[in-house]
């Protein structure tokens, strides 16, 4: 899907809004179906199900796990990084609540484990993509690794989502066993790979160069409202003999999509080229992100 310069908030919103119906879709038609415990909440909510199905008639809803684990998560990311760090996460967290709550539970692979690793890592991966485009999150482990890290800034977020979203797989390893295990591993890896591949990739962060005729607009732009520092690099045309100056500047994952639009706004013959960058030291990225 291509995105225009004229997309609004509205835009946005209904990016998060089909982008967690779809996540909403994967867990509850493939992976509660099927016993994948993929990580996040969403597996945590799947192990609460099926450990609570003896107390209460078909378990604790999925909806009500993910509510419930979220609000404290969010009064403490509140509390001690301010409501602008979670107003994002919100309208994903409340939407991804709601679809959980109204989709009937229809097992769409029936009792064949890899279809149901594969459609739901393509279906969530999908989802998980749309909500990144939307400029949005859902909260969950990924907030939570974020105010772990204000205490552990020795390790990435990255990092430290990666051993609670393990630990979670290994709880679900231990209740659905070996196998419903790997074939989870399969699903979280269709999961990075779809929504890599729908917003261009999201490592954890982009650098991107930018070579266009109106650098100081460019620069304003990125500064002001990406809040992201910029670097001019002498260079010259060889075809042309031109004088210009290079930009250059790092981003994160999900602000490398603003950052091309805003890029378009101003100059659309500007000539932008992004790449991975694999690991990013300073301020706004790993030591205080």
């Amino acid at each position: 899907m291509k995105l225009t310069r004229k997309k609004t908030w509205y835009v946005d919103t209904i990016l998060i809004i089909i982008g967690t119906g779809l996540m909403a879709l994967g867990i509850i038609s493939c992976f509660d179906a099927a016993g994948l415990v993929t990580g996040g909440f969403s597996g945590v909510a799947i192990l609460v199900k099926t450990w609570t199905k003896g107390l209460i008639r078909g378990g604790v809803p999925l909806w009500f796990t993910n509510m419930i684990l979220n609000i404290p998560l969010f009064l403490l990311a509140i509390r001690l990084k301010g409501f602008a760090f979670v107003k994002k996460a919100l309208l994903g967290d409340g939407s991804l609540t709601v679809w959980l709550a109204v989709l009937p539970a229809v097992n769409l692979a029936g009792d064949d484990l890899l279809l149901a690793a594969v459609f739901g890592g393509v279906i969530m991966g999908a989802g998980l993509g749309l909500v990144f485009l939307g400029q949005g999150t859902t909260g969950g482990t990924d907030m939570m690794a974020a105010i772990i890290q204000k205490y552990l800034r020795h390790y990435s977020i990255a990092q430290i989502m990666q051993f609670i979203d393990g630990v979670i797989v290994l709880v679900g390893m231990y209740v659905f066993g070996i196998q419903r295990a790997l074939y989870a591993i399969i699903a979280v890896f269709l999961v990075t790979k779809v929504s890599d591949g729908l917003i261009e990739g999201l490592k954890f962060s982009k650098a991107a160069y930018i070579i266009t005729s109106r650098p100081e607009e460019i620069s304003e732009v990125v500064m002001k409202e990406l809040d992201r520092g910029v670097t001019g690099i002498s260079a010259k045309g060889m075809y042309s003999g031109e004088e210009k100056l290079m930009l250059f500047c790092v981003v994160n994952k999900k602000e490398i999509v603003t950052l091309k639009e805003k890029v378009d706004e101003i100059d659309e013959n500007a000539f932008v080229i992004v790449t991975d960058a694999r690991e990013v030291h300073g301020e706004g990225f790993i030591e205080n992100i």
